[in-house]
């Protein structure tokens, strides 16, 4: 039930509504109350019953929690229309449209009080700021929503929680994204708290940052644990976020027909879904399968069809990771001119605080072009930079091929001593992937 509004207040809202419907305080009172009893009230020396103040309501022909709090019943349903159409439009992919629609929900829902859909708006504008690469500003909504879930039970919180998360990942800060998902994991499965639709979310969450840290093994088992969830969840869209990530863990294992049969799991309902932003992704994990398959042509198709729909809808930050993978295949192409021109583009939109990853494996694979170039300077200057970056971030997944490229190249000039260190750089986050660096793994749901 809502918080009522002070006496004084209700007595002044039921005067004002009263006069508005043109009634007496007599024809307010009758059957049970008197005229005495009204003045009363409206005056504010009274602390009304529920019984009373539900018999008043009836009288004025209002809902009883908008007699009591001063907020109209058809506004929350309004606003919960309005934030449906704010997350169909997001789902196409216009993202800017979508970040207006929620901040017109946003200045409502504050203004009235309204605490549930001040929620959802602000997760909208943090999902939206995820989509556009503003990472700070989603990493706030997302905080805004949590503190004003903070009474609320886990399961509530995750989706302000994982986003949270996402944004610390899309940042470079893999350790921290996967300490605040595998923190929320245990608590929910410690705690008994068996709710399949935020444990999916966070399983289908922490398998990138997984293998960036080249957790492997946990990355599996994420995605065998989400797998086995997935029967017992009810948002389709949940299901297939889940597909697509379970395709990574496959593919890493070699499995890529299984990982390819997962994507196109996730682009049927992606597409009955009309969910245009995430069935780019699709294009873009497909093309990522079929280049390590060998097929290069397809992939190039598949990577420059995703590009083409995050550009369109201004996803920077994710048509910039897109234009990695697509100069990679460029490269293995035999357009090593083209995919070093668009590199250099890439470079100039990502940052250490924004896409660390990926504008890691810019500079790898800038450092490689140069190498075939026998531009040995340009080369370790850009592998120097790729590795500060991955190491900043702690992706051991890429730092031990790094250190095994720049030693050959150290190798390769002469400075065996420089190349030894880097080898012995690389053999170190070889070591025991995903348990170096990271704690106990989180407790396991009751399956």
């Amino acid at each position: 039930m809502s918080e009522r509004d002070d006496p004084v207040t209700i007595g002044r809202r039921v005067q004002q509504l009263r006069g508005e419907r043109g009634l007496t305080q007599k024809q307010l009172a009758e059957p049970a109350y008197t005229p005495a009893y009204i003045s009363t009230l409206e005056a504010g020396r009274v602390r009304a019953s529920d019984e009373a103040l539900r018999h008043i309501a009836e009288r004025l022909g209002v809902a009883y929690d908008e007699l009591i709090t001063g907020r109209s019943a058809r506004l929350a349903t309004e606003l919960r229309l309005q934030l449906t159409g704010a997350q169909r439009t997001l789902a196409t992919g216009a993202t800017e449209a979508a970040a207006e629609a929620f901040s017109a929900v946003l200045g409502e829902a504050e203004a009235n009080g309204l605490v549930e859909e001040r929620v959802a708006a602000l997760l909208g504008l943090g999902e939206c700021g995820l989509d556009t690469g503003d990472l700070d500003d989603a990493r706030c909504h997302f905080e805004q929503a949590e503190r004003e879930l903070a009474a609320a039970p886990l399961p509530v919180r995750v989706p302000a929680l994982r986003g949270r998360a996402v944004a610390h990942y899309l940042a470079g800060e893999l350790r921290y994204a996967v300490y605040l998902l595998e923190s929320t994991l245990d608590e929910l499965n410690r705690g008994g708290m068996h709710d399949p639709d935020a444990l999916l979310l966070l399983y289908a969450s922490v398998i990138g940052p997984y293998m960036d840290l080249g957790a492997h093994a946990r990355a599996a088992q994420a995605a065998e644990l989400a797998l086995a969830l997935a029967p017992q969840a009810g948002d389709p869209a949940l299901v297939a976020r889940m597909h697509r990530s379970v395709a990574r863990t496959l593919l890493a294992e070699g499995r890529i027909a299984e990982a390819d049969a997962s994507l196109a799991k996730a682009a049927e309902l992606y597409r009955g879904l009309q969910i245009r932003t995430e069935l780019a992704h699709c294009h873009w994990m497909r093309g990522y399968v079929c280049a390590q398959n060998g097929e290069l042509d397809r992939a190039e198709a598949e990577l420059r069809e995703a590009r083409a729909m995050l550009s369109a809808k201004r996803a920077g930050l994710y048509t910039s990771q897109v234009a990695v993978e697509l100069a990679d295949v460029l490269h293995r192409r035999g357009k090593s001119d083209g995919a070093a021109a668009l590199l250099r583009e890439v470079l100039s939109d990502l940052s250490p605080e924004r896409g660390a990853l990926h504008s890691a494996a810019a500079h790898r694979l800038l450092g490689i072009i140069a190498e075939d170039a026998r531009d040995t300077e340009a080369a370790e200057e850009h592998y120097v930079r790729a590795l500060s970056l991955l190491e900043r971030a702690g992706a051991a997944g890429d730092l031990a091929d790094l250190c095994r490229l720049l030693g050959d190249l150290l190798r390769r000039t002469g400075r065996v001593e420089a190349a030894l260190d880097a080898y012995r750089t690389g053999l170190g986050h070889r070591t025991a992937p995903g348990t170096t660096t990271l704690g106990p793994a989180p407790a396991q749901p009751p399956l």
